[in-house]
């Protein structure tokens, strides 16, 4: 089936450029667009001990 898909990558402006190449070659067809972000709130996860 050709479902909508939407896959978001977080990451630093130069690793999402860096990596818009390997994308490129990847994609037959579909649409990439970049935002910007504003990150509220951020927490790494705590590991139980």
């Amino acid at each position: 089936m050709d479902l909508p898909m939407v896959i978001e990558i977080v990451d630093s402006e130069e690793k999402v450029n860096a990596f818009l190449p390997v994308l490129d070659e990847m994609m037959g067809g579909g649409l990439v667009t970049l935002e910007g972000t504003k990150v509220i709130r951020y927490q790494h996860e705590r590991k139980s001990i």
